[in-house]
């Protein structure tokens, strides 16, 4: 039994995320994670939410809260959601726990000891309007790289080069909009990436499987110099984490908090402590997931994100782990992906344009969105969401494949043989095709999986089902039983067995249908096909089963209408 430990990108803590977000990290983290499990491995699947930084604090502005308060309540309505759509963390943390606030001070000290952190005095925009300096995503204005007229102060989320608030043309304050803006001398921590070259290019250049946009983003980062520049660590915010030297006091820090990017990724490891803490059990059981020291040697760590996160999951975390000095685990693979586009254009809040988590749950069950969101992930580029491909894909691949199949085969069992898996007739030639041609697809399948690549493992999944109706199809265990109903009932017998491999092998993608699929079949088992003519045997006749609701309906074209009418958002 492997031992995986997998991360999703953590979700900011301000708003509910839509479907690219979801398509972008924590989706397919769900999915390689509950396939591992599947195949018998020890999984740790962790996420939190990203609750320090501007974006907490301005959300809460606007809901009058104060900023923690928003926070608690957020983490609330995300996690909600996330159980909505079957997301199966281990733990789902905050970043705000006393467990990362420590770790991140921890962190802080260790760099300090070892001469990877500086002490900078510097030029920051101080907003005379709002009474404040204003860092990184408190500003607001026009990328210097590609001219796009809402950049942050950090990042421009356009061309994703990483910025600073000086760096902008015609700034302006994400709090009030003002211009009237100077810029003002200020005190901050810098971690010393520069120093830290060599050591995280040559770690990079070992990671030969990497994909190809995770390694095109990390090198280019590191090959123009633009990602590794001393970077500053601490930011003139009142919510965060406390500027301190471990547990000391930093003399010259005092009011200052840490930048959210330094210690969003600390919280990977933080949250595994707070799911040691929720079920009461000592440090060596989480650092054993952490420390290669204490049994961490032998953890697989993957990471899943969009695009965007990859800087700094390949240059400034990795600058952090290396720099303390101690036997961290670092991740050794980095699934990265493009863009989820909506309907020719961008998802906007502001907008109400897009399909956001809580109104994908309102309108059709979680399973509907999780296989068209992995089916079509935005793996080799951009995606488009279009409600079109949508119904397509809902109604040709799980109501007309693998739902009519269920249907089909349980009710004609019920008409015939009644709700038991009939006795008689014997597997003959037509199965033996069919259990080589399933053998075949599936480990094509699990090599797909095993490679993290989303969409062809969707297609060979789907045509795990497809196999299915043509068998039936072919047999037509209606017509035979006319004649020769002995070999229809061993028909219908492998016809329910194949229900429940399916709801086995279906079940990471669509975990609540697959449930259904085997609370239907009256099974627990959830073995693992290894064996194929084994395990559509697994049901004996005399089986009881019962008929299931329809596992998926149709849209109609009534339907894809009105909701592309209510999610199109303002026209401009």
């Amino acid at each position: 039994m492997a031992r995986h430990l997998i991360t999703s990108a953590l979700p900011y803590i301000n708003g509910i995320k839509h479907l690219g977000n979801l398509v972008g990290s924590q989706l397919p983290a769900d999915l390689y994670a509950r396939y591992l499990r599947a195949r018998g491995n020890e999984v740790m699947f962790i996420c939190a939410t990203d609750e320090h930084g501007t974006p907490a604090e301005l959300a809460a502005a606007k809901t009058g809260e104060p900023v923690a308060e928003y926070c608690a309540r957020m983490h609330g309505v995300q996690t909600a959601l996330a159980k909505g759509f079957g997301l199966s963390f281990d733990h789902y943390g905050r970043s705000s726990s006393d467990r990362n606030r420590a770790l991140t001070q921890h962190f802080a000290g260790k760099l300090a000891d070892n001469g990877y952190i500086r002490e900078v005095s510097e030029k920051q925009v101080y907003s005379i309007d709002d009474g404040r300096f204003l860092p990184d995503r408190y500003i607001e204005g026009t990328c210097p790289n590609c001219g796009y007229d809402k950049a942050r102060g950090d990042q421009c989320e356009n061309c994703t080069k990483q910025l600073d608030p000086t760096d902008l043309i015609e700034p302006r304050s994400a709090i009030s909009g003002s211009t009237n803006l100077e810029v003002r001398e200020t005190k901050h921590l810098y971690l010393r990436q520069s120093a830290l070259k060599e050591q995280i290019a040559e770690w990079i250049d070992s990671k030969t499987d990497w994909p190809i946009l995770t390694t095109s983003i990390a090198k280019k980062w590191l090959n123009d110099g633009d990602g590794l520049r001393d970077r500053g660590i601490t930011r003139d915010l009142n919510w965060g984490i406390p500027v301190k030297h471990g547990e000391d006091d930093w003399p010259g820090m005092e009011g200052k908090v840490f930048y959210v990017w330094f210690d969003a990724p600390i919280e990977y490891i933080g949250a595994t402590a707070e799911w040691a803490d929720a079920h009461g059990l000592p440090d060596a059981d989480w650092r054993r997931w952490w420390r290669k020291d204490e049994g961490a040697e032998d953890v697989t760590y993957t990471q899943f994100m969009g695009k965007d996160n990859v800087p700094f999951h390949t240059l400034s975390f990795p600058a952090t782990q290396l720099g303390s000095g101690e036997p961290w685990k670092m991740v050794d693979y980095i699934k990265s992906f493009n863009y989820l586009t909506y309907d020719g254009g961008q998802f906007s809040t502001s907008q109400g344009r897009g399909v956001f988590m809580d109104h994908a749950l309102e309108l059709l069950p979680a399973d509907y969105w999780r296989w068209w969101l992995l089916s079509h992930a935005p793996e080799s580029g951009d995606s488009e969401f279009t409600w079109e491909n949508f119904q397509q894909s809902v109604n040709k691949d799980l109501a007309d494949v693998l739902g009519n199949f269920v249907s089909r085969i349980t009710k004609f069992c019920r008409s015939k043989f009644g709700e038991a898996v009939p006795e008689g007739g014997a597997y003959g030639e037509a199965e033996a095709t069919l259990i080589e041609a399933l053998s075949t697809r599936i480990r094509a399948y699990e090599s797909a999986m095993s490679r993290m690549e989303i969409r062809k493992s969707a297609a060979e999944l789907r045509g795990i089902w497809v196999l299915g109706n043509e068998y039936l199809q072919n047999a037509a265990p209606w017509s035979t039983f006319k004649t020769d109903p002995d070999t229809a009932a061993m028909q219908v017998r492998l016809g329910l067995n194949l229900i429940r491999l399916y709801a086995i092998l279906s079940a990471p993608f669509i975990p609540f249908a697959a449930d259904g699929m085997l609370q239907a079949m009256q099974t627990d088992n959830r073995d693992w096909p290894d064996d194929v003519n084994a395990a559509l045997n697994m049901l004996p006749a005399g089986h009881a089963f019962t008929v299931p609701d329809v596992l998926f309906a149709k849209i109609t074209d009534d339907q894809r209408s009105e909701w592309q009418e209510r999610f199109q958002g303002v026209r401009s």
